[in-house]
């Protein structure tokens, strides 16, 4: 039996990687994207362009979707000529987009209603861990598709986790954020530290970030704030809509996050300086003052 053929929607910063990755691996791939440009580097390497979502879904196997908001989601799967609808009965639609657990549940179960099996499956890791297939994937929904979709899984990342039912893994993404949001500001106010007291900051990094404050933004954010390098791995409007999702989640549950509701007040500040498309190190210009 062969490899079943992969429709891949949205091949943005980490999409195209992730795609990437699946070509190598030998699958046949069918790519969409509204901005086709965006694609063409895949095309150039032998996917096929896929003329709508719904197209790619009457077609293939198993179809992934990274993309950018809860709407967009919902409109994908849930629209008119969307993947629901177009996929044939035994389809998989595995959603990588960071998007809320309530959304992952209802894609889930109108996914039943058509034998159609949906995985949410979102990721962490950034531009750096989707480029070398290094992702941490957080999944939700039945084992027996999670394990069919499992070489998949193993051709993007590398710690790949079935958390629980429908939406766990949007769930545990959730997690991840909140986690990433207070370490943020912390990473950017040890730099900013650094700099006051007249040290050299990336000396102070050679000493800190395998220490007990080690974590991925001081190794790998910190080093590009200290160059000014804000070029996104991650967009600072993503960030804030993921924070959002986790905010609207922790209420519902009569839970007060009050790191994560000063991260998003201070990245909304930045985004409104004009700064939405940046990176999510870019946080160290509000302290820097550049």
């Amino acid at each position: 039996m062969g490899l079943p053929t992969i429709g891949f929607i949205g091949t943005g910063v980490m999409g195209k990687s992730m795609a990437g990755h699946l070509l190598q691996a030998g699958y046949s791939l069918q790519v969409y994207n509204r901005t086709k440009a965006k694609a063409q580097e895949l095309l150039d390497q032998g996917a096929a362009w896929a003329a709508s979502p719904g197209d790619a879904a009457a077609a293939c196997d198993i179809v992934v979707t990274m993309i950018g908001y809860p709407k967009d989601v919902e409109e994908i799967y849930l629209g008119d000529g969307g993947l629901i609808a177009r996929a044939q009965a035994g389809t998989i639609l595995i959603d990588m987009t960071t998007s809320s657990p309530l959304l992952a549940r209802r894609l889930y179960a109108a996914g039943a209603e058509k034998g159609v099996r949906v995985l949410d499956a979102p990721v962490s890791g950034g531009d750096v861990g989707a480029r070398d297939g290094k992702l941490s994937i957080m999944v939700g929904g039945d084992e027996e598709v999670f394990q069919k979709a499992a070489p998949l899984f193993q051709c993007m990342g590398t710690n790949i986790v079935l958390q629980g039912p429908a939406g766990a893994g949007q769930h545990t993404k959730m997690c991840n954020q909140i986690a990433i949001a207070s370490n943020m500001m912390g990473v950017c106010e040890a730099m900013s530290y650094a700099v006051k007291a007249g040290l050299d900051p990336n000396r102070v990094l050679t000493s800190i970030a395998t220490g007990a404050a080690a974590s991925f933004s001081l190794s790998n954010l910190a080093p590009r704030m200290l160059r000014g390098d804000t070029a996104p791995g991650f967009y600072v409007k993503h960030f804030i809509k993921d924070m959002k999702i986790a905010i609207e989640a922790a209420e519902e549950m009569s839970l007060i996050l009050p790191g994560l509701l000063q991260a998003k007040a201070l990245y909304e500040k930045l985004a409104a300086a004009g700064h939405e498309n940046s990176g999510t190190q870019a946080l160290y210009l509000l302290y820097s003052g550049e």
